[in-house]
């Protein structure tokens, strides 16, 4: 089973992406919002990190470029997602995926498959 590491600052879309995810058969580990991503992501060895650019008072951008630095991680799939555009700013930074908030569930689960 794929497992997906969620670092999302919105209660409301975490417990919606869990059900979604779930729902099609990924196992989901929701961080807490001030939670240490790039040691998470060490610790879990999560397919996927969904992570949204915004994350209460940390930056996605400077965790998705803390993470590219550890050479064990290299191969985490990064999935970020925001409300403004910054998809080359994402992606320049070591991102393999964006998805502009609000997407679909299905435009979701294809980027993760």
């Amino acid at each position: 089973m794929p497992k997906v590491l969620l670092a999302e600052d919105d209660h409301t879309m975490v417990s919606l992406l869990k059900t979604l995810l779930k729902l099609e058969g990924f196992e989901v580990i929701a961080l807490d919002v001030n939670a240490d991503v790039p040691a998470a992501v060490q610790h879990e060895s999560p397919d996927a990190l969904l992570m949204d650019v915004h994350l209460g008072q940390q930056s996605g951008m400077d965790i998705v470029q803390a993470i590219r630095k550890i050479p064990e991680l290299a191969n985490v799939r990064i999935v970020m997602t925001s409300g403004l555009n910054v998809k080359e700013e994402c992606l320049s930074r070591g991102a393999n995926h964006f998805l502009m908030k609000p997407f679909m569930p299905d435009e979701l689960i294809k980027v993760l498959k």
